[in-house]
């Protein structure tokens, strides 16, 4: 794994920071894009300043019409999303909404495994034969564009509100509000779905004379964009920032059921907390059963029905867990042994599950630093999700193999298609090609950015007072990441389940820290007196008490 440092900033440019920005502050700011001094201070703050007008978005003014329509004339309205966290946030925030005012709506979330993503015909039809007249995609609809066809002739409207990326022609839709199309004039191009879903309803709200409204689907709003991996800066930072205020201050009886069933307390709900313990629960109602019981949770009214789901979904999330370690071990036996050397891990087999597949890709990208494919082979199509790099665009490749594909959608790092049976041979062999010249030359390995070098002794209290004004942390605000060197092992020992993970005790000048370093078991025996350790800078919670603590990322014998 390398270690890189970022670049130092110039002493003339740090004091040009407020007083009350401290060098290392100033300095964890500029590593993030902060160059701009008087920036900081709306950056920290992370406030309603960084919200953009939900008017500037695409064809905003004609689906809000269309909405202020049906409302008034009663019609069915569909709220049509996808079965991952950022869908089933997506479409509780458009219902909840559009109940608020007055719409007759109803929620569909298809099956992964019986419709597949985004949207499809057969769901249009018996949605019409439910008395639907429009249809409101979140989190999906932007690659449908036979689907588009299909509804028009059914008589429905469709609306459709995505984040995706733009692939082939734009749908005929009645309207499409996606801050990705080309013609957007809209400030900012990451929101997740649920954050289009949510600048959606603001205009609504906005519309029916209930500005200001929106708030309390903020809560949502945070747990679907962190949970979809989109950038946590800009517009994204103050929605998931609110968020989490309300997350923390709210009573939503189905969060609290989950933070109940995972040994979590209420109140202390940051970017990590939906990360690892929210997001993957929501996501395995989706990736085992049915979306459903994830968003029946949210939505629950009653602490007793949100046990009674979240019991359910836990279920659910342990079965994910054993099916991730299973399918991952048949990844891996798959793989040519010269794995390493190839640009693209590309595996596929009938015993894989698309409901996992791409957390086995997942786990792929992050052990050998490769874009991974993963397919579910069926009885004449192919499913596959893929992960990849920073330096490697998926979507990007998988348009220059339209031609081999069904379906295909996504972002640039993660992915899904359909391909049949018949081109998958043809598709791994342009995959590699493809892989092969973007990755030409390149020095494929993980690499920890390192924020800055300190001593263990000089940290504490104040640098994590420093490290929370940078919060809700995630993708392009990563938590900081510090380097100490010389740094004296004082204890070391393994633990967890499977002694898996490395527990130690660091001294530095008098100066005695616990750390813990997830997954780094196999580190031990290189382990000498002295060592450099790069590291993040934790709150452990354990029994009621509070404790900082450091959390290891990699560490050498010291030089």
């Amino acid at each position: 794994m390398k270690w890189k440092m970022f670049p130092l900033a110039q002493k003339e440019h740090l004091s040009q920071y407020p007083s009350d920005i401290p060098p290392l502050l100033a300095q964890l700011l500029f590593n993030r894009g902060i160059k701009d001094p008087a920036m900081a201070e709306l950056f920290l703050v992370a406030d309603s300043r960084l919200e953009n007008d939900p008017n500037t978005l695409p064809d905003i003014r004609k689906a809000v019409a269309r909405i202020k329509k049906a409302i008034a004339d009663g019609e069915k309205i569909a709220v049509y999303g996808d079965f991952d966290a950022d869908g089933v946030t997506s479409t509780a925030v458009l219902v909840q909404g559009l109940g608020q005012m007055g719409g007759k709506v109803i929620p569909y979330i298809p099956h992964r495994v019986d419709e597949g993503h985004g949207l499809n015909i057969p769901a249009l039809e018996k949605l019409q034969d439910q008395g639907v007249s429009l249809i409101v995609t979140v989190d999906c609809g932007i690659t449908g564009n036979k689907e588009a066809v299909r509804a028009r002739e059914l008589g429905i409207d469709l609306i459709i509100t995505d984040h995706h990326e733009v692939v082939g022609d734009v749908p005929d839709a009645l309207a499409i509000v996606d801050p990705k199309l080309s013609d957007s004039k809209y400030p900012y191009r990451e929101l997740a779905g649920v954050g289009v879903a949510y600048k959606f309803l603001q205009a609504l709200f906005e519309e029916a004379g209930m500005k200001g409204q929106t708030d309390k689907y903020l809560d949502l709003v945070a747990l679907g964009t962190v949970a979809d991996l989109v950038p946590l800066v800009e517009e994204n930072r103050y929605l998931v920032n609110r968020g989490l205020q309300i997350l923390n201050e709210a009573d939503r009886p189905g969060i609290m059921a989950m933070l109940d069933c995972s040994g979590r307390d209420s109140g202390y709900i940051d970017a990590d907390t939906i990360s690892f313990v929210l997001a993957p629960r929501l996501n395995a109602a989706g990736r085992l059963d049915h979306a459903s019981i994830s968003y029946d949770l949210l939505m629950a009214d009653s602490m007793e029905e949100a046990h009674r789901l979240a019991d359910r979904l836990e279920e659910r999330n342990i079965e994910r867990q054993r099916l991730t370690s299973q399918f991952f071990a048949l990844a891996e036996e798959k793989l040519s042994p010269n794995n390493p050397d190839i640009p693209l891990l590309f595996v596929d087999d009938k015993e894989f599950h698309a409901g996992v597949n791409g957390v086995v890709a997942g786990k792929l990208t992050e052990k050998y630093y490769r874009p991974a494919m993963v397919l579910e082979v069926g009885d004449e199509e192919s499913n596959g999700s893929a992960r990849s790099i920073p330096e490697f665009n998926l979507v990007r490749a998988l348009t220059e193999c339209a031609d081999l594909l069904t379906q295909y959608g996504g972002h640039a790092r993660a992915a899904g298609f359909l391909a049949p049976n018949t081109n998958v041979k043809a598709l791994r062999i342009r995959l590699m090609e493809i892989a092969g010249r973007e990755l030409s030359g390149m020095d494929l390995q993980p690499t920890i950015n390192i924020d800055a070098e300190v001593s263990l002794a000089s940290i504490g209290d104040e640098t994590y007072r420093m490290i929370k004004m940078l919060e809700p942390c995630g993708q392009t605000n990563a938590a900081p990441i510090f380097m100490s060197n010389g740094v004296r092992v004082i204890e070391s020992r393994n633990v967890g389940t499977d002694g898996e993970h490395l527990k130690l005790r660091l001294g530095d000048r008098g100066v005695v820290w616990d750390a813990i370093g997830f997954g780094l078991v196999h580190l031990n025996g290189d382990s000498a007196p002295l060592i450099d350790i790069v590291y993040n800078l934790k709150l452990n919670r354990w029994r009621g008490k509070e404790s900082l603590q450091l959390e290891i990322l990699d560490f050498a014998p010291s030089k």
